[in-house]
């Protein structure tokens, strides 16, 4: 993958399911889940170099495409969608592998589950987020969707060398109680590791990835637990943002002038 960004970028979004898009994304989540992150999976193909599961077929994948760049490299940023409906011809969310989503599904609220979020490095930190978030907000608001949700990962799987962010979290940012779901299975942590008056806040903050954070800035709430995923070497929080957090996301666009950049 060439690493090269272009002086002006060009920026597109799509949603779509072409099989060519689908595999485009999969080469970028490749990059950025198992050769940057250490990740792997029983359906990733390392030969094709491509990031796969049993959900991408299912899902609706959002691209942000840089068109200034060569038209076989222009896929640098993704998200995987999936509504309620994509979710049952898919066997269920993909969260569901780790939490109990029941408290969402009684909820009785339009969901839409967010995965597989990844920028290419060299565009982090600009404009990029920021149009992918502009066509997530239009794919929300068409579909009337009224939680968003999906899990986000710390890298590694010590839960204990996190206890400072995962504390933070879980003592300022915990999801109401109609929401709260709950991870499953022998590799769920409780993220209330440590009492909130023994968290030290500057390593908490600074071990919180930008991601997580920006979500936070919207109002996202979190899960009471977190999940090890030892195959994809992460730790797991699960994330959930309502109607406000979903507002909050327009603002946060219309803040910045659109996704102009």
């Amino acid at each position: 993958m060439n690493l090269s960004v272009p002086p002006k970028p060009v920026f597109e979004t799509r949603v779509t399911r072409a099989p060519q898009d689908i595999c485009a994304a999969q080469r970028l989540r490749y990059e950025v889940f198992v050769t940057e992150l250490g990740g792997d999976g029983p359906l990733v193909d390392h030969t094709a170099r491509l990031e796969c599961d049993n959900f991408d077929a299912h899902a609706d994948h959002i691209l942000l495409l840089d068109k200034a760049r060569p038209q076989d490299d222009q896929v640098v940023g993704v998200y995987r969608v999936m509504t309620a409906e994509m979710a049952q011809a898919a066997g269920g969310f993909y969260c569901e592998t780790e939490y109990d989503l029941t408290p969402l599904y009684q909820s009785g609220k339009r969901l839409l589950e967010l995965g597989r979020s990844c920028l290419h490095p060299d565009y982090r930190g600009g404009a990029g987020m920021l149009h992918l978030w502009q066509a997530l907000a239009g794919y929300v608001e068409a579909r009337q969707i009224a939680v968003l949700f999906g899990v986000a990962s710390f890298h590694g799987t010590d839960a204990q060398a996190l206890s400072d962010a995962l504390s933070l979290l879980y003592h300022k940012h915990l999801a109401p109680a109609g929401l709260r779901v709950t991870a499953k299975g022998p590799t769920a942590v409780p993220m209330n590791i440590q009492p909130l008056e023994t968290i030290d806040r500057i390593a908490a903050v600074r071990g919180i990835p930008a991601l997580i954070k920006a979500y936070l800035r919207l109002g996202g709430k979190v899960a009471p637990d977190a999940f090890v995923d030892h195959a994809f070497n992460t730790v797991d929080i699960c994330l959930i943002l309502e109607k406000d957090a979903i507002d909050g996301l327009q603002r946060a666009i219309l803040a910045k002038g659109g996704a102009s950049g």
